[in-house]
């Protein structure tokens, strides 16, 4: 009997034994899955999608082990409402309320597809941006078991060591601590969801003020000229209707693309931060190999929406153009078969295939509700004979300053209409024609396609979820289409044409130290303590400023030394907040310094106070002329004003002239460029500027030229800065 009771427990723990393996072995068996999520990117910014320039080794490498998707879409172009499909498996039309279609319904958002994953054994984590407009108590932090919202603006995160770190570097180094505190035999799923290359909208200084990059990354494509827009022509973007002229598209455009020097520093800038993520991803996917884990997980690279870059005279995203919809999309599977590996495929496939795929990959059943498939048998193998020819498309949110549209693509066939512009309509073939610059809803060649189009739109609309209630409020442009001053696009001015530079309360229109720069008694206010080894800065966010006439009050203190710098450039290369170019110089101890015009890091002194000069093509100033310098009272407000106009340069100080320049060096002068002002190294000083204000000018008023300001045989040359020979002697022009 004992020999029988003793057998029956080998038996049992046998058993046990066996199912306990079994179940290791199922665990072993599911897939762990990371999911990358880039933001503001479209395919022509990767290295394998035929980008010769930018460096992305990491997702190029991805794509040679895994499968590279050539037509990925949002269903709309637009961070936040990409990012609710992807969690809840359905469009915007579907998550969200005729009444309300931006902000998902409590009932859509109850279970994200994280949950089902935790439901059968996944250890969830999120990092990153998150941006979903989510019903009221709505818990983000319940729906995965590790998670941390890291935002943009700032970009870069003080350490509790007093050092900066980038957004991008800070959501990989929690994705690398999450990997190396997995569970023996649990699977994950983790998603990284950066907020590169999104630029910070609230700082429109060209380069690290707009597109702040990782400083991994300094210097990266500085000596390389970036290609102009493909669709630059602006004939293309003539042809666009009224509507789509004058939207956040065109706005933005002028934030950030419209003049060469702009389009250049912040491509570049851009790239950067395009390369910083993949730096980020190949140091995580090294943290992923050495926690042992590589042979069973699962990469998926790709963006939250397209991205114009000037091209056909936009910026941003939201309109129907592929620009704004087509994204990356790079699946990396290990246990996919060799020769499946580094396919190319064009497959559709869109950001609502993911969550579906993501829980097939987990073996997890995939609700009926949701509007994707699974891509699963895409990267496995071939492209399923009877995979989908149909795609829709939408665009409904911040519906009072974008455009609304709804359509289908199917097959080469693209069909939309903006329904709140009296349906304006575009059909586009995309085989012929594959940048859309022909609109064939006029052609009768194309009628009865048309008209199939429009009804299986109206159709998919009310499987969706039914047509949006009317508009409310009315539309509202957001620029002209070619603004006088570019710098006041988006501006208040007041009825002089002002426009207020500092609200004399915060600082939030302006970036620099706080350990140098307050607000006090409303004044703008900097302040060292004699120790300051090199100047420091603080510079207004709002725009550039290219022509302008400036009015400030300003107050320093006896011996103190500052200067309102224009036209002026970010060097992050020297320190995040410093500024070179055009500089009026405000000195409290010096009347042939204060008011003279000095460039900052560049050419230096350019004229002394009551200097009137012109400088040579050469780079040569040369005293044309004289002007009374008088001498005005530390510790006293003043009256300072700065008109530029093309290359003349003029300054007062409570209204008595005190520099007056023209720039005829095509070289070393700057047409454009940010607005600051400095502490200078010296001794312990304050410095106080208020009632701050800028009218922004014609952007096309006309430059001086050398033939119509001959310089005299008299004149001669500024005297520069430094220490020179007891013997120094100006050089005279004639004598040249």
């Amino acid at each position: 009997m004992n020999l029988m009771i003793g057998k029956f427990k080998s038996l049992l723990l046998l058993t046990a034994l066996l199912l306990l393996s079994l179940g290791k072995s199922e665990a072993a068996e599911r897939p762990n899955i990371v999911f990358f999520f880039a933001d503001d990117q479209t395919t022509s910014t990767v290295g394998c999608y035929g980008n010769q320039v930018i460096q992305t080794p990491n997702i190029d490498e991805l794509a040679k082990r895994g499968t590279r998707f050539e037509k990925a879409y949002v269903s709309q172009a637009i961070c936040w409402v990409s990012r609710t499909t992807i969690l809840t498996g359905l469009t915007g039309r579907s998550y969200g309320t005729p009444a309300n279609p931006e902000q998902a319904r409590p009932d859509a958002v109850q279970t994200l597809y994280t949950d089902l994953l935790r439901e059968q054994g996944y250890r969830t984590g999120f990092y990153g941006k998150w941006h979903a407009k989510m019903p009221k108590d709505f818990k983000r932090e319940a729906h995965f078991d590790e998670f941390e919202a890291i935002s943009r603006n700032p970009y870069y995160k003080k350490q509790p060591d007093g050092s900066l770190r980038h957004e991008t570097e800070l959501i990989v180094d929690r994705g690398i601590d999450f990997v190396k505190s997995q569970p023996k035999g649990k699977p994950f799923a983790l998603n990284l969801w950066f907020n590169a290359c999104h630029a910070e909208d609230s700082d429109r200084r060209p380069g690290i003020g707009h597109f702040p990059w990782p400083r991994t990354v300094d210097g990266m494509y500085e000596d390389i000229e970036i290609a102009p827009p493909r669709l630059g022509d602006p004939e293309i973007f003539n042809a666009q209707p009224n509507f789509l002229q004058t939207t956040i598209n065109r706005e933005r455009y002028f934030w950030r693309w419209n003049t060469p020097q702009k389009y250049q520093t912040n491509m570049r800038a851009y790239y950067r931060m395009v390369s910083g993520i993949d730096g980020a991803i190949g140091r995580f996917l090294k943290a992923l190999e050495e926690a042992g884990l590589a042979d069973n997980t699962i990469i998926v690279y790709s963006a939250d929406n397209g991205y114009y870059m000037a091209n056909r005279g936009f910026a941003g995203k939201w309109s129907h153009y592929e620009n704004a919809l087509q994204v990356p999309l790079i699946v990396m599977d290990p246990r996919v078969p060799k020769e499946e590996q580094g396919k190319v495929t064009d497959a559709l496939a869109l950001n609502l295939d993911l969550p579906a795929t993501f829980l097939d990959w987990a073996g997890v059943d995939v609700p009926k509700r949701y509007q994707g498939q699974s891509l699963q048998p895409v990267v496995k193998g071939a492209k399923p004979a009877d995979w989908r020819t149909e795609t829709f498309h939408e665009h409904f949110a911040v519906r009072n300053r974008i455009p609304a549209f709804e359509g289908i693509r199917d097959g080469n066939l693209k069909y939309v209409r903006y329904f709140d512009h009296d349906n304006y309509e575009y059909l586009h073939d995309l085989e012929s024609d594959p940048d859309e610059l022909v609109n064939l809803v006029g052609n009768p060649r194309y009628a009865e396609q048309l008209q199939a189009l429009r009804d299986r739109t109206t159709e998919r609309v009310k499987e969706l979820g039914g047509p949006l209630d009317p508009l409310r409020g009315g539309f509202r442009d957001s620029t002209v289409p070619y603004p006088v001053a570019s710098a006041a696009v988006g501006a208040r001015a007041d009825n002089d044409g002002f426009v207020s530079v500092f609200d004399g309360k915060t600082l939030r229109h302006w970036t620099g130290d706080p350990q140098y720069w307050s607000v006090e008694a409303g004044a703008l206010t900097g302040k060292t303590d004699g120790s300051l080894k090199m100047n420091r800065f603080i510079t207004w966010k709002d725009s550039t400023i290219r022509n302008f006439d400036l009015r400030v009050k300003v107050k320093v203190t006896e011996g103190g030394n500052s200067g309102i710098q224009y036209r002026g450039t970010s060097r992050p290369d020297l320190g995040l907040d410093i500024v070179t170019g055009y500089q009026c110089d405000v000195v409290a101890n010096n009347p042939n310094y204060n008011g003279m015009l000095y460039e900052e890091k560049g050419r230096r002194i350019l004229s002394h106070t009551g200097e009137k000069v012109i400088i040579a093509s050469d780079g040569q100033p040369w005293v044309v002329g004289k002007m009374p310098v008088k001498t005005f009272a530390p510790d006293e407000w003043h009256d300072f004003r700065v008109l530029v106009r093309g290359n003349h340069h003029e300054h007062w100080i409570d209204g008595h002239k005190t520099a007056d320049l023209i720039d005829l060096d095509p070289k070393g002068r700057a047409l454009e460029g940010v607005l600051a002002v400095q502490v200078h190294v010296g001794p312990k000083m304050k410095i106080q500027y208020k009632d701050f204000k800028i009218k922004h000018l014609p952007d096309d008023l006309p430059l001086e030229q050398a033939e119509d300001h001959p310089i005299s045989a008299d004149a001669y040359g500024v005297r520069p800065q430094g220490r020179l020979p007891k013997n120094w002697k100006p050089p005279i022009y004639g004598k040249q």
